[in-house]
């Protein structure tokens, strides 16, 4: 779990039917989810249900399943902004650590390619554009098309860089010298108007040598 954010978290309860379930997520998100929220008590109906790993930030990690097998494949996440959901308490967020709110993940094969997933950006530094650039392919947050995209709809709310994710308007510019990864938007929001084939957003997005996912997608490293 790279963050707490609902739409990251439902699919836990969704895979509650009691089949052992190996999850990898920061001290943080975990006590957010099985210490504040009843719901996710679902995951706990019988002994050894879930196994929790917490990560560490910044270290290589295998993927494993529930009864420990090592898929071979390695990962390791990094801090990419302190934003934690709405949802968490004021007091409960003055308890954890900012730095484990919200991750990205490198994910390297035995093949040595590596994939990075970065769905929640609030802001992009050299550091994760050097970092970016050692991938081969990269999955970026394209949740919203500019910061006030929802302002703009809804008359009223956060903007997009208030909810942890930088505007796709800003990053084309702000990664455009990524030459070495296939580069796929995700996480985008239904009022991202890069997703109209027949608008000048997508065809901006296209131009500049982006891929915007699509369901079902698959990739071999």
């Amino acid at each position: 779990m790279l963050n707490a954010d609902v739409d990251h978290v439902l699919g836990l309860l969704l895979l509650r039917e009691l089949q052992p379930l190996c999850v990898f997520a920061t001290e943080s998100i975990r006590r957010i989810l099985t210490e504040d929220n009843s719901m996710f008590a679902m995951l706990q109906r019988v002994p050894d249900q879930v196994r929790w790993i917490d990560l560490v930030l910044g270290t290589w990690f295998s993927l494993t399943d529930a009864s420990g097998h090592d898929s071979k494949v390695r990962c390791r996440a990094r801090s990419i902004g302190e934003h934690f959901p709405g949802y968490v308490s004021p007091s409960k967020r003055a308890q954890l650590s900012g730095s484990e709110a919200s991750l990205g993940l490198l994910v390297e094969s035995p093949s040595g390619k590596r994939l990075a997933y970065v769905p929640a950006v609030p802001h992009i530094t050299d550091a994760l554009r050097e970092e970016l650039e050692g991938v081969d392919v990269l999955l970026f947050d394209g949740t919203f098309w500019r910061d006030d995209e929802l302002i703009k709809i809804q008359g009223s709310g956060q903007t997009a860089k208030e909810m942890g994710h930088v505007p796709v308007s800003c990053s084309l510019a702000q990664l455009a010298q990524l030459h070495r990864p296939r580069k796929i938007y995700i996480h985008i929001n239904n009022t991202n108007p890069m997703l109209n084939e027949a608008g000048r957003e997508y065809r901006q997005v296209r131009d500049a040598g982006w891929d915007i996912a699509e369901d079902g997608w698959q990739f071999e490293l």
